[in-house]
């Protein structure tokens, strides 16, 4: 076996490469380097002197050190983390560095992990290590039980989910998707005249209870004040992206790649007509979302 030192040097030579994978399976940064380390724990104890591929070995540990995690947190009655109200300061993100975790998520696609959430974990597993990292079945099969053909299903089956659908026409979508991720530029970056001029001056926003606890749902009028509305979420929009929703452009926002909020609108006339803020658990787990196509 090689000697701790130069085990950890060929260790440290894969670290961006299983980050990446496990960071795509736990949608956390902190859970993805607890996985990493677990995953380093193995590599030390293990006599690896008939590995001639080290990096796929270490993807296949990491893969399932990871769909451990996955299955362990199903069982788990989590209570999710507490839904932020607009004017609410940053977004607190546990055991991680908050501006990291949102560049990384960034990176991503907030929409994707969202979706990837939804997946059971050995759907999760094979549409990971397969459609993004190509690992082939036959080497995912036996990490989940399942024959290679069963397994290639649950790509195929988690690939449709990711993608969704809309019955708009590719120009529509092109269209709303300029217009939706100017507003969450705009709100990121606090330009304020920049998001009015993409309002229409009779915008309606309507917020559930949820988003802010109040007895009854928010309604605010007119373009100004939905702006400034806007401006008040801006600790929330790094954790926020671009997503198909019910077949139309729309913002999620997931911290730790757990939805927790949306945004849907309403375009006309190249602005925003109509935004719905949905935060109830019930009405977001009845939403179609999926990814945009690049």
């Amino acid at each position: 076996m090689d000697d701790i030192t130069g085990l950890a040097a060929r260790f440290e030579e894969h670290r961006p490469h299983l980050r990446s994978v496990a960071y795509r399976m736990l949608g956390s940064l902190s859970e993805a380097d607890d996985a990493l380390q677990e995953t380093w724990l193995r590599l030390s104890r293990t006599d690896i002197s008939d590995v001639e591929n080290l990096g796929g070995w270490l993807t296949t540990v990491a893969g399932r050190i990871c769909l451990n995690m996955l299955r362990s947190r199903a069982h788990r009655s989590e209570e999710p983390l507490q839904t932020l109200a607009p004017d609410v300061g940053p977004v607190r993100v546990e055991g991680g560095d908050p501006e990291q975790e949102a560049v990384l998520a960034d990176s991503v696609g907030q929409a994707l992990l969202v979706v990837l959430d939804t997946l059971a974990p050995a759907e999760r597993l094979a549409f990971v290590l397969h459609d993004t990292f190509a690992v082939p079945f036959d080497e995912i099969a036996p990490m989940i039980e399942r024959t290679p053909a069963a397994t290639r299903q649950l790509a195929s089956r988690a690939r449709r989910r990711v993608k969704g659908g809309s019955p708009l026409p590719a120009a529509d979508l092109s269209r709303q998707r300029v217009v939706a991720e100017a507003f969450l530029a705009a709100t990121r970056g606090g330009d304020f005249d920049a998001l009015v001029t993409l309002l229409h001056p009779d915008v309606v926003l309507h917020a559930d209870k949820s988003v802010i606890p109040t007895p009854e749902p928010v309604l605010v009028h007119g373009d100004v004040a939905v702006a400034k509305g806007a401006m008040a979420a801006m600790a929330r929009a790094q954790y926020t992206g671009l997503a198909l929703i019910d077949g139309t452009v729309g913002l999620v926002m997931a911290p730790l790649g757990r939805l927790r909020l949306v945004l849907r609108f309403t375009f006309g006339e190249e602005r925003i007509t109509g935004i719905d803020v949905v935060a109830d658990r019930e009405s977001l787990g009845r939403l179609d979302l999926g990814v945009l196509d690049d």
